[in-house]
């Protein structure tokens, strides 16, 4: 049966290679199940439920992806997405996490038919390298500062806006040495080094008595409190279409990029450079990103940390599948969850910002009208709090300076029509 599913012997490998490959993808992923609870968990949203969810997801997207286009791609709730459903969408431009819910399942929506109809192709080949690039440092400088502010390393300051944490408090310590511990397993190539460093800073809050333990196992807490809560309508309103903009291009952007990342490793890439069964990939990730939102939690999104995996030997589906199994299976931790403090989860999100920022090498500073929106788009999404912002400003700053210089040429359609959406949008909302 498993030779039929996924062509096991097609592609090289067997069912004990596959199931260690997703073992690996799962370790170096599931730290998601303690950073998503706690991000979310901050618009009011009850944690338990979103534990649940976050599992759920993860196990049907990957399952999905596994069984649609078989290939060894794992899904889980997006990082950086997470973070600006909260932050931006929820606290600062207040509204509820059911409509921002709302707006993930309209973005997946859109996203599922962008593949069904093959418009993605158009807008991805759109969309300048170099602000792609930019879009995920702006990300990845986004999750850096929220990662500071909960490790309490930076605080609010009247007189200068930021200022640096209380050094001497056990939070900020244990925040830093997790940080450094995450770095020396990584370059020790450890698998489950975020995973880990969590763990590690958990235990030792928790015998300094900084954290209560509240135990490893358990039943699953209730969904019910986050199914089916989204609130569609409320997402239609004109002030959330730079949201659902920013949940579809950061997804889309995202899913294109791991989606080729993978499989070059894999060696699933065509002759010609292309990639088999894309449309097929997408359409399972589009589904998990709706499911997802039903569920509770925000856009689900395939995840990088499948290379690692794929490092591991797996080249099918059935890789995929087990991550599912073992997500599944993690339902029934929700109290190790529950004990992880939020210093113990900043190291993980400024980790991840680190591999994010890693884009901005490709950059070609020589030329300052890249440079200049590039520099733009990053820096605006954590001044502003808002990954939206960041895209806005980054495509309408291309535009014209493109336009200015007299490089019409560099322009394209797509580009000067997400621009001037962009511009009317700011136009009729004080924020974005």
């Amino acid at each position: 049966m498993l030779e039929k599913l996924f062509q096991l012997k097609a592609h090289n490998t067997t069912v004990r290679t596959e199931i260690l490959a997703g073992l690996t993808t799962f370790l170096t992923m599931a730290y998601i199940l303690f950073v998503n609870p706690e991000i979310l968990g901050k618009t009011g949203m009850d944690t338990g439920a979103v534990f649940v969810a976050t599992c759920l997801a993860a196990a049907i997207g990957s399952a999905a992806m596994g069984l649609i286009a078989n290939y060894p791609i794992a899904l889980a709730p997006g990082m950086g997405l997470n973070a600006f459903f909260t932050y931006t969408v929820v606290l600062q431009m207040g509204y509820s996490w059911q409509v921002a819910l709302g707006a993930v399942f309209i973005s997946a929506t859109l996203f599922f038919l962008l593949s069904i109809f093959r418009i993605r192709e158009w807008i991805v080949n759109s969309i300048p390298l170099p602000l792609r690039s930019a879009i995920a440092a702006g990300i990845g400088l986004f999750l850096a500062l929220i990662a500071l502010k909960e490790a309490g390393l930076v605080i609010a300051n009247p007189g200068t806006l930021v200022g640096l944490g209380d050094l001497h408090a056990p939070g900020p310590l244990l925040a830093i040495f997790g940080f450094f511990l995450i770095v020396a397993l990584e370059a020790r190539r450890v698998t489950g080094a975020v995973m880990i460093g969590i763990l590690v800073v958990t235990a030792i809050a928790v015998a300094l008595g900084v954290s209560k333990f509240g135990g490893i196992v358990s039943m699953p807490p209730s969904i019910m409190p986050t199914l089916m809560q989204l609130d569609i309508m409320g997402a239609l309103d004109v002030g959330m279409i730079s949201v659902i903009f920013a949940f579809l291009f950061v997804d889309l952007f995202d899913n294109t990029g791991t989606l080729i990342g993978v499989a070059k490793r894999a060696g699933l890439m065509s002759k010609d450079g292309h990639l088999p069964k894309m449309g097929r990939a997408l359409i399972a990730d589009s589904t998990a990103a709706m499911g997802g939102s039903l569920l509770g939690t925000s856009t689900t999104t395939s995840y990088i940390e499948s290379a690692s995996g794929v490092a591991a030997g797996g080249r099918t589906g059935l890789t995929a599948c087990v991550v599912a199994v073992l997500f599944l299976l993690a339902l029934f931790f929700a109290p190790l969850a529950g004990t992880v403090p939020p210093f113990a989860t900043a190291p993980a999100l400024l980790f991840i910002a680190v591999l994010m920022t890693s884009g901005l090498a490709e950059i070609d500073w020589d030329d300052i009208t890249v440079a200049a929106p590039v520099v733009i788009t990053a820096l605006a999404m954590p001044l502003t709090f808002s990954i939206a912002n960041g895209i806005a400003f980054g495509f309408i700053s291309w535009v014209v300076i493109k336009a200015l210089a007299g490089r019409f040429k560099e322009l394209n359609p797509a580009l000067v029509i997400l621009a001037a959406i962009f511009v009317i949008k700011f136009g009729f909302t004080a924020s974005a």
